[in-house]
């Protein structure tokens, strides 16, 4: 049998890093960048609807609604399923068992339509439910396998590795999708065409054929995701450790002991100011930082005044590169500037940018003013996740079982994401504008920081505020 490895050792610290590297190839390409070009390139008319569901649906509105219902799920199933893992002493099973989901869902992505709207968002659904739902267990091993003086770094290296990896993977599907014929993408036109059309129909027909080639690239993009995603989780799994052992056979009272341990944790938020004043803040911003993500692309898409098809996916998977690579650079100033000036005052400062950027994006219209929001959002991206995990993770009293604590971690931020995604959602299907709808994560943001500066200052050597 395996021997554990020992709290803090190396090998331990990277392999859990590793699952960034192996899921974020997810967010990059399937949350995005591609799956939302695609998603639009199935709209043949500038009136971009959908019938689902018995009602017509705004393309945008509806994706995102969906969503929004995946992440209701996902905070539904999280306290039950950590409930059962933190019992069984297993939530590595758990964490596998959503990490094949993703990675099947994105796989099936490879045969979404319109025509089988139902079979496709389910396939979507998956995908993105994988990709949370491993989340709430992979967060959990945090201070499990780091002290704490090690967290806010480990956690830092984990997104940066993630940014590298799904970089490494978008480069490459970015190949096939601007250049499809090179990767053996059929882009010939019929004999008859080329022999008796003119020089524009030629021209027409050869722009259609790479078009519907770049559109079966980028199916095939979404299977090189979910293999990427499956085969990198390996090597974690087989280094992380199942858990720490509670009990034994799975009861009724265990499946919902998950929900027990959420009113626990809420019970003794009353006795820790610090961390119940953190979490009323980290729910509110993080509302919004999770709606601009899962959004951007489709902004982009939709809002920006592009010269051509052409240069929009190209602008966009570029403005996507953008954010990852400064990401990256992001991800270490914050940790480096937490260690000087403090977790809180931070994230403050970090939440004043994406207010700014808020209010920024609703002016922006040419491809350039959306490069460099792109850039900004970059700089601030990676920092605010990192750090918001790794300080709540530091804010935790001492207790064996983390689980819970990051199951409520995770429903509270998956709760603030419906929230924030219904009402974006419901803004653009009401107006048809998602300008107007991001003018209110705005407000979320300031309200965030005036949140921030209620977390009570501690005494503490490893967290200053």
């Amino acid at each position: 049998m395996k021997q554990p490895l020992p709290k803090g050792s190396k090998k331990l610290l990277n392999a859990w890093v590793f699952y960034d590297w192996a899921n974020s190839v997810y967010t990059l390409t399937i949350a995005s960048s591609i799956f939302p070009i695609f998603y639009s390139s199935l709209f043949i008319s500038e009136i971009k609807v959908v019938s689902a569901f018995g009602y017509n649906f705004k393309s945008t509105a509806l994706i995102t609604f969906v969503t929004a219902f995946t992440f209701l799920v996902v905070s539904i199933l999280s306290p039950l399923l950590s409930g059962i893992a933190d019992y069984i002493g297993n939530k590595k099973a758990f964490m596998k068992f959503f990490c094949y989901v993703g990675g099947i869902g994105c796989i099936g992505l490879y045969w979404f339509s319109l025509d089988h709207i139902y079979i496709s968002l389910l396939c979507y659904f998956m995908g993105l439910i994988g990709y949370w739902g491993s989340l709430v267990f992979y967060n959990s091993y945090l201070p499990d396998i780091a002290f704490p003086e090690q967290q806010d770094r480990i956690s830092a290296r984990g997104f940066s590795l993630g940014y590298v990896g799904s970089v490494i993977l978008l480069l490459f599907n970015l190949g096939l999708v601007m250049f499809p014929g090179v990767f053996g993408f059929d882009i010939s036109i019929a004999d008859s065409i080329r022999e008796t059309g003119t020089n524009a129909e030629i021209a027409l027909a050869l722009e259609d054929a790479k078009n519907a080639a770049s559109v079966e690239a980028m199916r095939v993009a979404f299977v090189t995701v979910g293999l990427w995603w499956i085969l990198f989780s390996q090597y974690t799994f087989y280094i992380l450790p199942k858990g720490v052992k509670n009990g034994g056979k799975v009861t009724r009272n265990v499946v919902l002991n998950g929900f027990r341990e959420l009113r626990q944790v809420w019970r003794q938020l009353k006795e820790n100011l610090r961390l119940k004043h953190y979490l009323a803040a980290f729910f509110v911003f993080s509302m919004s930082v999770q709606t601009i993500m899962l959004i951007a692309v489709y902004f982009g898409e939709e809002e920006i005044l592009w010269a051509d098809d052409g240069q929009k996916t190209f602008g966009l998977i570029i403005s996507i590169l953008v954010i990852q690579v400064v990401a990256i650079l992001g991800a270490f100033l914050t940790s480096r500037a937490s260690e000087k000036f403090g977790n809180i005052k931070t994230l403050i400062a970090v939440n004043i940018i994406w207010m700014l950027l808020c209010l920024a994006a609703y002016f922006v219209i040419t491809p350039i003013h959306f490069y460099l929001t792109a850039g900004f959002v970059g700089l601030v991206m990676g920092g605010i996740q990192a750090l918001a995990r790794s300080t709540y993770s530091k804010f935790l009293p001492e207790t064996a079982d983390t689980t819970s604590y990051f199951s409520f971690y995770d429903v509270a931020e998956k709760i603030g994401i419906v929230i924030g995604m219904i009402i974006f959602a419901t803004i653009d299907q009401i107006t048809g504008s998602m300008r107007n709808a991001i003018l209110f994560l705005f407000v979320f943001f300031l309200f965030g920081i005036l949140l921030l500066f209620r977390v009570p200052r501690v005494s503490n050597s490893i967290i200053k505020n």
